[in-house]
């Protein structure tokens, strides 16, 4: 194996795995320079991995890159696919992945060399974005089953003051605003009205 022109190491967290330490350490024991890793935190529904993108800025022909898993260079099994054909075939760069040593780019550069690696992405990518679906699914029926219990997410609904046709009341006899209402009763002036609605 010849020796890199830069090496360069890739992490990313998303609300489903936060094991960004496991990650960083893998990097460090290589050793990849500090200045060199770049990092992505990231929610289920925000993907645009700013950090990812200004490292494949940076990265030239001849570059290494490690990452400790196939899933790190996305979020499903067409990504996966694109992003390693980007980077190994538009930017001739090597890629290592360090939880499955058959996944290096710098071993095998022959015909069959290549097609392992490649044979074993697409099983990888599948594999993991497989995991990810079933991760979704338990967390799904995680949620659904805990409604079931009865169990309530999100903010719990106010319930309506007792006295809040006495409000009203005052209300309309000029004693009261809507803002006074609303403080009393800690909601906002929307929930005040649909309350009036149903008082009618």
């Amino acid at each position: 194996m010849g020796k890199p022109n830069t090496i360069f190491g890739y992490v990313r967290v998303s609300s489903i795995d936060q094991n960004e330490d496991r990650q960083m350490l893998a990097l460090q024991s290589i050793p990849v320079p500090m200045g060199n890793i770049y990092r992505d935190k990231l929610s289920g529904k925000n993907f645009e991995r700013p950090q990812y993108r200004k490292m494949v800025r940076k990265m030239k022909a001849g570059d290494l890159l490690y990452i400790l898993s196939i899933d790190r260079l996305g979020r499903n099994y067409e990504e996966i696919q694109n992003q390693w054909r980007i980077l190994t075939k538009e930017k001739g760069i090597d890629i290592c992945v360090l939880d499955m040593p058959l996944l290096d780019t710098r071993q095998g550069k022959d015909l069959m060399g290549t097609f392992i690696a490649d044979l074993v992405l697409q099983i990888l990518s599948f594999v993991a974005q497989n995991e990810r679906d079933n991760i979704r699914k338990r967390q799904a029926q995680g949620i659904a089953a805990a409604k079931a219990r009865g169990v309530l997410f999100g903010r719990p609904k106010k319930r309506k003051p007792e006295n809040f046709e006495e409000l009203i009341r005052k209300r309309k006899a000029g004693v009261l605003t809507i803002m006074d209402i609303q403080k009393e009763c800690d909601v906002s002036s929307a929930t005040i009205y649909r309350w009036m609605k149903k008082t009618k």
